[in-house]
């Protein structure tokens, strides 16, 4: 009875020995497994060199932690890890941390994250980019328009290159609109007209008034033209007329050159360039005014009249028969004869128009502008007195009134509250009506002004200025001290006043300076050569300060590498983008 008994006791006792073994060999399987299935391609050569992820067991010596990893001569041999194990255990270790059953990891949190990435850094950014790439789509495209519309232009510029779908909603009509409503708008300066070792570069240099950067915009469809004018409206660009070198292509060559009567448009906002339709007569520098109309405005014939239907006739004594071979001299002077008779101003009572509702009214979202285009130099290089105006809606040029005869050469002109002021070398101004169709005097007292330099009109919330140059000291008298400003103007549209409102703080260097207004701030560009190097001035004026000061806005002289050529062939736009 006792030796079964002991033997029972025997064979349960190998029970638990056969148990405790069993228990260890599945533990150590169980590692094996959960190794394999965590350890990727990257991990194997840790796996050579016995690193384990997470601790086999956790034994203590004197409060220590020692983690699972076989430091065995044999690493690749699966019995020494066992062997290794087995002895671990029989020299009386202690368990410190969790029962032996269950899979304790002696990583703190974060550690794990910190080992993994480290050993596995290109898995870890592989999952970090994918999950960060899939954090959109679960946003709907209303909150994602919201977030992209408050970048800044740089920025918004960068964020359509990180996928199909952003570049897609930020190049709508309605992201644009919002866009443009919004309040996250910044002032930009746009120079057009570069010329860079005697060939136009064809490259737009735009400021971020803000930030005071300067950004570099390729535009090779601009290479090679110069001379042209540049009007915007919104937070589009148009760029009309200007001539081009026949012998030399892309350079400033005035012998032989070519001039052109086509129009370019340019949006800043999705960088892409179209052709609109082309002017009626080609032009160099032409005079640009432009002004949003309401959707009942009507472009037709009203705005010429048969018989101010005359040929452009060259200043200098050429006669324009050569231009068109066709025209007999005689019937030119009878028709001219009869010309001179006319008066040069027209009074607008004897003027009525019947306006028909255009039949477009209502078709686009977008609103409604006319540009006009006035004065410039012709295929022969004349000064012309024609002028066109062009309407958004229809796409197509309209020949409008001719400028009167007495005003001469216009050098200047801009549109405020509804009327193209010009500007002409003999200090004279003129107003066109653009809802009427047909040009007014305008008779005041100019200031004095020096003759080398002519004014400059821009327009800021409905208020007209005028830039002269006045001397100050000297007059110019030959032996006396003399001192020119330049001085900012406003007229008084009821009483055709003009009162001096601010100083500029730069010497009159530039005598072809360029000066813009977009809200209520006026920038200005000046460029002049000095000890063998271009210099540039950039200012700006806020008219609705009482003190109207100007501050310079870019000290980075990005016009170090022009050529002096640039200070002719130079142009200017501002939007708010």
């Amino acid at each position: 009875m006792f030796s079964e008994r002991l033997t029972g006791e025997q064979s349960l006792s190998q029970d638990f020995e056969a148990l405790s073994v069993s228990k260890r060999l599945v533990r150590s399987v169980s590692q094996k497994l959960r190794k394999k299935n965590h350890r990727s391609a990257s991990e194997e050569d840790d796996a050579v060199k016995g690193i384990s992820i997470r601790c086999l067991t956790l034994y203590g010596i004197g409060g220590g932690c020692k983690v699972g990893a076989d430091t065995s001569d044999e690493f690749g041999d699966p019995s020494s890890r066992r062997r290794s194990s087995a002895s671990d255990e029989g020299k009386g270790y202690k368990l410190i941390c969790g029962a032996e059953e269950t899979g304790v990891d002696c990583f703190s949190y974060g550690v794990k994250e910190r080992f993994w990435k480290k050993h596995n850094r290109k898995d870890f950014e592989l999952e970090e980019s994918v999950g960060n790439s899939r954090m959109h789509i679960f946003l709907p495209d209303d909150i994602l328009e919201m977030c992209l519309v408050r970048l800044p232009l740089v920025s918004l510029m960068t964020a359509r290159l990180v996928c199909k779908k952003w570049r897609h909603l930020t190049t709508t009509r309605r992201f644009l609109q919002m866009r443009r409503e919004g309040l996250h708008q910044n002032p930009w300066l746009f120079m057009f007209g570069a010329v860079k070792d005697g060939y136009c570069s064809g490259e737009i240099h735009a400021l971020d008034v803000s930030l005071e950067q300067w950004y570099r915009i390729d535009a090779n469809i601009l290479k090679g033209r110069f001379l042209f004018s540049v009007a915007s409206f919104q937070d589009d660009i148009y760029i009309v007329g200007g001539c081009s070198s026949l012998t030399n292509f892309g350079k400033v060559d005035r012998s032989s050159f070519k001039i052109h009567k086509g129009v370019i448009l340019f949006s800043p906002l999705t960088k892409s360039w179209r052709k609109v339709a082309p002017m009626k007569h080609a032009r160099s520098s032409p005079i640009l005014g432009i002004h949003e109309v309401s959707t009942d405005f009507s472009v037709g014939q009203m705005h010429i009249c048969r018989q101010d239907r005359r040929p452009r006739t060259r200043i200098g004594g050429v006669s324009d028969v050569y231009e068109d071979p066709h025209r007999l001299s005689l019937r030119r002077h009878s028709r001219n004869s009869i010309e001179e008779n006319e008066t040069s101003l027209p009074s607008r009572k004897s003027y009525k128009f019947a306006r028909p509702r255009s039949d477009q009214t209502g078709m686009r979202s977008s609103k409604r502008f006319v540009l006009i285009a006035v004065g410039g130099h012709g295929s022969w290089d004349e000064p012309l007195d024609s002028g066109e105006i062009y309407d958004s809606m229809s796409n197509k040029w309209t020949e409008i009134q001719r400028l009167p005869v007495d005003i001469g050469v216009v050098c200047s002109g801009v549109v405020c509250k509804g009327i193209f002021y010009v500007y002409s070398e003999t200090d004279k101004l003129a107003g066109y009506d653009i809802e009427r169709g047909f040009w007014i005097g305008i008779q005041t007292t100019f200031p004095p002004r020096v003759h080398e330099y002519y004014p400059k009109l821009v327009s800021s919330n409905g208020r007209l200025f005028m830039l002269s140059v006045s001397w100050c000291e000297g007059d110019g008298q030959i032996g006396r001290r003399n001192k020119a400003v330049r001085k900012l103007w406003e007229l008084d549209l009821l009483y055709l006043t003009w009162t001096e409102v601010s100083v500029h703080p730069d010497a009159p260097m530039d005598w072809n300076a360029v000066f813009m207004a977009d809200r209520n701030l006026i920038f200005g560009i000046e460029m002049f050569k000095i000890f063998g190097q271009v210099l540039d001035f950039f200012t700006v004026c806020d008219v609705s300060d009482k003190e109207m000061q100007w501050n310079h806005i870019s000290r980075n002289h990005v016009t170090h590498e022009f050529d002096a050529s640039s200070c002719m062939t130079k142009s200017m736009a501002v939007l708010h983008l």
